[in-house]
């Protein structure tokens, strides 16, 4: 493991001024249980000895890098790769850390895993791992997202899960993630919370991170293969972060690669119209941790706003903060529109249908190439657009 990993977090889970724990009394000695069978699985051969068989036989690991060629023309200067997480079984880097959610639960002797979803693809995932391990499932998710990834709902359900819609507030992801915490308090005796994001109180930032490394791991090896040196830039787009923390782990110790995440500017820099949290969010604290968060005038959580569902919440991973306050990660975003160019883009010249989440990270490669003549840009493609289609078919039509 790299020097950075090993050091971060402290073992009360906070990396710098941002993490920790801030749970209410009924919930601490779950939390406090998760902890305890994290530190011992992850020093446990026959925990990680099933895990690498599943990544292996079941969710179809090691994802390819794709060079993107035509793109890469079109753009002009550095040549973009991706990382190809849409290849990943389910369609999106979710399903590295819900199977491992899902056998942590398992070695706990848990009987249901309960979570929130945004874009759906958590959801998904962690419904997949659930009918993996023979466990029942309960996913929290917005209204307004329901309708926005209806594929995704459909999916879940033909899985087994019980979707629960949120009707509160903006009926999105902050909401939804109210609605399972709310649920999980009264289950948590048989059920584990699988977190989708490196959010949440110690240890799930944590945990996630661990379990998403995977990717950065694999593209480290497989870029030295196929071109004989690391990228020159690094680049995910970020919302809670897990893609992002996983791709940037592999990369974290190489002081030559520059790491970007991509934030959602949504339709302007207005409050209420994007959800680019490390951009313009202050030190807070949400859903029991501490991190930048994006408050209203009030103090509270501010509404937000982005095409991504899987974006779109007011606060972000507390290793994106910390990473953020050092230098050592720059932080960037990308519009609605940019994010939706890069969808057609990247559909129309290479065969990829991108999530509109992993868009944001395109659009960022496309503007920043003609900028860098002769470097290289590999970003995590996190996952693929068949949840998006209906929704940018219906909304913005096909492209020029």
């Amino acid at each position: 493991m790299s020097d950075y990993l090993k050091s971060m977090p402290d073992r009360e889970g906070f990396f710098g001024n941002y993490g920790g724990a801030m749970l209410p009394p009924p919930l601490e000695p779950h939390f406090a249980e998760i902890r305890a069978a994290y530190d011992k699985l992850s020093k446990s051969a026959e925990y990680w000895n099933e895990l690498r068989y599943i990544r292996k036989h079941f969710q179809g690991r090691p994802t390819p890098i794709s060079y993107l060629k035509n793109l890469s023309e079109r753009a002009g200067g550095a040549q973009i790769y991706a990382k190809r997480e849409d290849l990943n079984h389910m369609g999106a880097h979710k399903l590295n850390h819900c199977m491992a959610e899902g056998l942590l639960a398992k070695f706990m002797g848990k009987t249901k895993l309960i979570a929130e979803t945004g874009a759906g693809q958590h959801g998904v995932a962690l419904a997949t791992a659930a009918a993996y391990f023979g466990m029942d499932c309960e996913i929290h998710m917005g209204e307004v997202d329901m309708a926005k990834e209806a594929p995704n709902v459909t999916r879940m359900k033909l899985l087994g899960a019980q979707v629960v819609p949120v009707g509160e507030g903006a009926k999105t992801l902050k909401e939804a993630v109210d609605s399972a915490f709310g649920s999980y308090i009264a289950q948590a005796d048989h059920a584990l919370f699988g977190i989708g994001s490196v959010v949440g109180p110690h240890p799930f930032p944590m945990m996630v991170r661990d379990f998403q490394k995977v990717v950065g791991m694999e593209a480290r090896e497989q870029f030295m293969e196929m071109t004989g040196e690391l990228p020159d830039m690094v680049a995910a787009c970020v919302g809670g972060g897990s893609n992002a923390m996983g791709l940037f782990a592999g990369f974290i110790d190489d002081e030559g690669v520059a790491l970007y995440g991509v934030e959602p500017m949504g339709t302007s820099s207005k409050l209420g119209d994007h959800a680019a949290t490390l951009t313009y969010g202050v030190d807070g604290a949400i859903h029991g941790f501490a991190t930048k968060v994006l408050l209203d005038d009030n103090g509270e959580p501010a509404p937000v706003n982005t095409v991504a569902s899987g974006l779109d919440y007011p606060g972000v991973g507390p290793e994106h903060a910390h990473l953020q306050s050092t230098g050592r990660v720059t932080y960037t975003s990308a519009d609605d529109k940019e994010a939706l160019n890069a969808f057609y883009e990247l559909s129309r010249r290479e065969g990829i249908i991108p999530a509109l989440e992993s868009a944001h990270a395109l659009a960022f490669a496309m503007r920043e190439a003609k900028n860098h003549q002769g470097k290289s840009i590999l970003i995590n493609l996190s996952g693929r657009g068949d949840k998006d289609i209906d929704y940018v078919a219906e909304t913005y039509g096909f492209g020029e």
